[in-house]
Parts: structure tokens; sequence; C-alpha cells
């Protein structure tokens, strides 16, 4: 409950400086073009200093923060799966577009008193009202904006979007990550089974649960294949409070708890196997056409490896010394030494550990 009370107020802080900082851009280029406007208010009050029209603006922002927070972080995080997009699409247009007359309704209200200015406020006057029509197309473009840049967050990670504008990733460059494998136990069972349909859907549920968490742990979906997801951390975000391993045993408990439900459903209980890794990886955007970041090294396959040795071992989570070092497990995993074993493609030995819970 803490962590979602935590992601709500970040998501309102980041609302707020953002939608006050637009409505704010707006009127300092509403009030640097009033000599060209031919409205009465803006001439009977061009005389008033910007900082004043500036305030309403930081008001604005705060409000329709507020609206925008709630709206996105419901749907987000309660109707995202029960609705389809086109759906929530309509919605949220409904909810917004009430939501500007009503304040703006309030703004002009609180202006004339304020500024001393005549705006229009009259039951409909949102209708022909030229200036609201202009505030609702400026309201959606910088919201697909602020829905790109959080998009493009959740896509490539927290500021990478910025790091790619520039350039930085346009040339190979050499970093370190962690690397996590997460693949289904018994795929193959379950997709006969199932069949094709029936097993996409459950692909779909298990990562609906694992992308609830995503976030909580620092943790960066790197791609999709299959029933196969690959996240990756930065060395500072996985190993912090041992993110990378308690991401794991999360969505693991998140599976069970919804047990009957994919019971009911598939006949099936969901389970998952990982291999967790790190070192230096190679970094760079590939592509013209669905451009995206790619790793490339040895690090990758190496990890892929450590997963494909839980069924030898009959264990859920494998790691490598190499990268347990660097962990602290606390008292609430422990590590159980598998000895050393010769990965397929490798020329040297490589000693694993299963992490259990303690």
């Amino acid at each position: 409950m803490l962590y979602y009370i935590k992601q709500f107020f970040r998501l309102f802080f980041s609302s707020v400086l953002y939608w006050s900082f637009a409505f704010c851009f707006f009127i300092l280029i509403r009030y640097l073009g009033r000599e060209q406007e031919q409205v009465e208010a803006i001439e009977a009050s061009k005389t008033l200093p910007v900082s004043q029209y500036l305030l309403f603006g930081v008001i604005l922002g705060i409000m329709v923060a507020i609206v925008y927070t709630i709206v996105e972080y419901v749907f987000d995080k309660f109707l995202s799966k029960a609705l389809n997009l086109g759906i929530i699409l309509i919605i949220k247009s409904v909810i917004y577009f009430i939501f500007l007359i009503f304040s703006l309704s309030i703004i002009a209200f609180l202006a004339e008193d304020y500024l001393n200015v005549d705006f229009p406020n009259q039951t409909g006057w949102w209708i022909s009202n030229r200036i609201f029509w202009l505030v609702t197309a400026y309201f959606i473009i910088c919201s697909l904006l602020f829905s790109f840049i959080r998009l493009a967050n959740d896509k490539f990670g927290k500021g990478m979007i910025f790091k790619m504008l520039i350039g930085r990733y346009r040339k190979p460059r050499e970093v370190d990550r962690i690397f996590m494998f997460l693949d289904l136990k018994s795929s193959t069972t379950h997709a006969e089974q199932l069949g094709h349909l029936k097993y996409s859907q459950l692909i779909q549920d298990c990562f609906f649960y694992l992308n609830k968490i995503i976030n909580r742990y620092d943790a960066e979906v790197y791609q999709y294949v299959g029933d196969e997801a690959v996240l990756s951390w930065t060395p500072k975000r996985g190993i912090r409070h041992s993110n990378c391993v308690r991401l794991f045993f999360d969505f693991e408990r998140k599976l069970k708890r919804h047990s009957k439900y994919y019971q009911k459903k598939y006949g099936v209980q969901p389970e998952f196997k990982a291999g967790l890794h790190s070192g230096k990886i190679i970094i760079a955007e590939v592509g013209t056409v669905k451009k995206e970041l790619a790793y490339h090294g040895d690090v990758i396959n190496t990890t892929s490896r450590i997963q494909e040795q839980c069924n030898e071992f009959g264990e859920s989570l494998l790691i490598s010394e190499e990268f347990l070092l660097k962990l602290n497990l606390g008292n609430k995993f422990i590590a159980k030494p598998l000895g050393d074993e010769l990965l397929e493609g490798k020329k040297e030995e490589l000693k694993l550990f299963a992490i259990r819970r303690s």
C-alpha cells in the first residue's frame, strides 16, 4: 500500500510541475501577444504585470494536475485490463472536457475579482468562446506530449529518451547492466494443453501482474520474447535492497495469490523460472524503422544459459557467483551453491547458486 501511495504522489508532483509550466507558458505567450488581440478584456488590462497572470497559470496547473493524476492513476491501475483502449480514450476525453469547462469557469470568476477584468462566465459561455477551444486544443497537445514522455520512460527507462534525443547512443557505448531472463515453466505442455489462443491469454495475464510491480523494484523491460521477459537494471538500482531478487519472489507470490483465477480460467497454475547475471554490455540505437535501444554482449547470452539450467537443478531462480558477491541478501533469502557448470557455448565453467526464501 505504501508503494502505491508513493507512486501516486510521484505522478502528482510531476503533473503539478508539468501542467503549471504548460499553462504559464500559454499565458505568457498570450500576454506577449496581447497587442495583436482585439479582445476588450485584454485591452483593458494590458497594464497589469505578467506575474499576476502567471499566478492563474499555476492555479490552473495545480487543478488540472489533481484531476489528471487521479484519472490516469485509476485507469492505469484498475481499469486498463478491463476496458479496451478506445473506450478508455473516450471516457478520459469526456472527463477532461467537463473538467476544463468547470476549471476555466472558476478561473474566469476568480480573475474578475483579482484582475478587475470582465471575463465571460455565463452559462454556456464556452460554446462560442474562441479562447476556450484554444485552451482545449492546447490541453490535448500537452496531454499527448506528457503521455509520450511517460510511455517513453516506461519503454526505455527513466531519462533514456532524453539521451536518445541528444544522440548519446548513436554510437555504441559500454555500460554496466544487470539482466534477468524470466521464462514460463512447462511452456510447451501448457501450449499443447490450452491451445495457442488461450495460451496467449495466459501469458498476457501473467505479464499483467509482472508489469504492476516492475516500477516498484526499479526494473526496466528490455523485451518480451514469446513467453519470456527480459528485465534489466542499472547496478545501483538492481543491487539496492536486492531489488532484482525481490522482484522475482514478489511476482511468484502474486501468481500464487491468484491461483484460483488461473485454475478456473486455464486449469493450470503458472510458474516461472529465472536467471540473474551482470556485467559489461554494449548499448546502441539500432534500426531506422521501429528504432530501439539494443544490448549486445556476452552477459545476455550467459544470463539466458543460466536460466536454462533451472530445469536441470529443479530450481526457480539461479544466479552467478560473480553477481551474488555484489548482493546483500540479508535474512530473507539464502543462496544454495550448485557447483561449477559448463554452460552451452562457453569455454569456462561458471559457479551457480540457487536463491530461495529463507
